[in-house]
């Protein structure tokens, strides 16, 4: 009789969950929701980030990239640390989907309670309260004032 060796990965036999991680000098800030941990991508599951060149206003009627906004604060989060993903399924662009942490900073809570993004419609529970408290607080993105890209108002 003679067996066939097939690869672990063949036939959906892939692990569903994948764990990422990268010291902080090999972390690079692609975006405000993701991130390039040596040589994967990974987005931030559970939130919409405004993206680079998308326009908004802030409270004295000044127009500002809200992407970069975004992409900083979340710099500002990662403070250079190490990072670890917990990477679920991948995006519509071959992304790594992933929950991700610097040193104790829950990155994608993190960027969400600053302001700086979206809970998207099917994130955790904790995601929405964050987002509802920074609107509430008028943090970030939401400070008084502020002009949601219009790409947000038609969100899902």
């Amino acid at each position: 009789m003679t067996g066939l060796g097939l690869p672990s990965a063949l036939m959906g036999s892939a692990p569903r969950e994948q764990d990422w991680a990268a010291p902080g000098g090999e972390v690079r800030v692609v975006d405000g929701d993701t991130l390039r941990l040596r040589d994967r991508t990974v987005r931030l599951a559970g939130l919409l980030a405004p993206e680079r060149g998308t326009r908004c206003t802030d409270a004295a009627g000044r127009g500002f990239d809200c992407g970069v906004a975004a992409a900083e604060m979340l710099s500002r989060l990662l403070r250079d640390r190490d990072v670890a993903c917990r990477v679920r399924g991948r995006d519509r662009f071959g992304r790594g989907l992933g929950h991700c942490v610097a040193a104790e900073t829950d990155l994608n809570l993190g960027l969400i309670g600053a302001g700086f993004a979206l809970a998207d419609t099917d994130a955790p529970v904790t995601l929405g309260t964050a987002e509802a408290l920074a609107r509430q607080r008028g943090q970030g993105l939401w400070a008084p004032g502020f002009t949601t890209p219009e790409s947000w108002h038609r969100r899902p």
